[in-house]
């Protein structure tokens, strides 16, 4: 039996590490490419490597996107069926701090690995996936954002990712590779980074809860968000490439809820009732209410929520909801898990990470 084999650029992360459990339970053989560095970075995929029932089914190659050579050398001794970039500077306000780094590692780095496809002479054979993202709206033409609601990036790293969802499709349209675009909207998970805003929440929470910190800082908590769970959305990438041509796709939950809800729910999860009070950048949330037994390092009164200019973007993009219309018909997918199943995985994962610090 042949084995379909796969790289996933980006394996270390949130994204690639469920992509690389969904693919291995498939019965690929997956390949990651992941940078050479002075520190590890390898702790959502250490449970896969170490798994001897994936011996011979999964490895690891260093590379880089912007080392064109790196890659060419691993796609053409490897010769993969699929490859899924994954690998990018993702995060927004980190983007506005580092803006040449962004555009080089996203739009080059997705350039990188088309060329290297052709020049390997494997347009005919390897199906390419590029991660693309709901940033490409930023200021919203269409209260539900489609693949034909016209772009608008308001962030360098929105604007780096732009250039890559054209040169996927002008691959596609020149050298006829299988290369598709999934549009994700945000996708969190406890693999989320920490800067991101869902997790820096459950993170900070935690900390709160088991006396590690006093406060939780915040940015613009009236941003909407449609939030789904990286477990299904990596689901959606597969189908995107299973799909009997190459296309681009939207992924979404269409549902949409804001920053303040988000942390609404998860005090509700907690047990713990919060009141807000104040406007703008002096609006905070003070506990009212909790089980003492449960939480002895609280306290009735205690702040521990603050809003700081210092988490506002530049460009603030304030509304993203998307409309997958297109993928359920297409691909007959949904997502399984919601909102509420969302926070209580990331909320009970954190809570044990802090155990653990304070335990250490």
């Amino acid at each position: 039996m042949k084995f379909k084999k796969a790289i996933i650029t980006g394996i270390t992360g949130q994204d690639g590490s469920y992509l690389a459990e969904f693919l291995l339970k498939k019965k690929y053989i997956v390949h990651g490419i992941k940078r050479k560095s002075s520190s590890f970075n390898s702790s959502r995929i250490d449970h896969i490597y170490e798994n001897k029932s994936y011996k011979n089914k999964f490895f690891l190659h260093y590379g880089d996107l912007l080392d064109s050579n790196s890659l060419t050398k691993i796609i053409r001794k490897v010769s993969p069926d699929e490859i899924y970039n994954f690998a990018a500077q993702s995060h927004v306000g980190v983007s506005f701090e580092l803006p040449n780094y962004t555009s080089q590692v996203n739009s080059i780095g997705t350039l990188n690995l088309l060329q290297a496809i052709n020049d390997c002479g494997l347009s005919q054979k390897t199906k390419f996936y590029q991660a693309s993202t709901s940033e490409l709206y930023g200021e919203i033409q269409e209260k539900r954002q489609s693949e034909k609601t016209p772009f608008y990036p308001k962030s360098p790293y929105a604007t780096s990712k732009l250039f890559a969802y054209w040169i996927t499709k002008n691959y596609r349209e020149s050298y006829k590779i299988f290369a598709s675009n999934g549009i994700l909207f945000n996708h969190e998970s406890p693999r989320r980074g920490e800067t991101f805003v869902t997790r820096k929440i459950t993170i900070g929470l935690s900390r709160i809860i088991h006396g590690l910190e006093k406060c939780l800082n915040l940015g613009n908590i009236y941003s909407l968000r449609d939030w789904g769970h990286a477990r299904d959305y990596v689901e959606m990438c597969w189908k995107v490439l299973q799909f009997q041509k190459p296309d681009d796709f939207v992924i979404a939950t269409e549902k949409q809820y804001s920053v303040k809800f988000f942390v609404d729910q998860c005090f509700k999860y907690l047990k713990i009732k919060i009141r807000w009070s104040g406007k703008g950048l002096n609006e905070y949330a003070k506990i009212i209410d909790f089980d003492k037994k449960k939480y002895p390092n609280l306290k009735i009164n205690m702040v521990v929520i603050k809003i700081s200019k210092k988490y506002f973007r530049p460009n603030e993009v304030n509304n993203l909801i998307g409309n997958a219309n297109k993928a359920k018909k297409l691909l007959k997918w949904k997502p399984k898990i919601n909102i509420h199943q969302l926070i209580k995985e990331m909320m009970d994962a954190d809570l044990e990470n802090s155990r653990k610090l304070i335990l250490r």
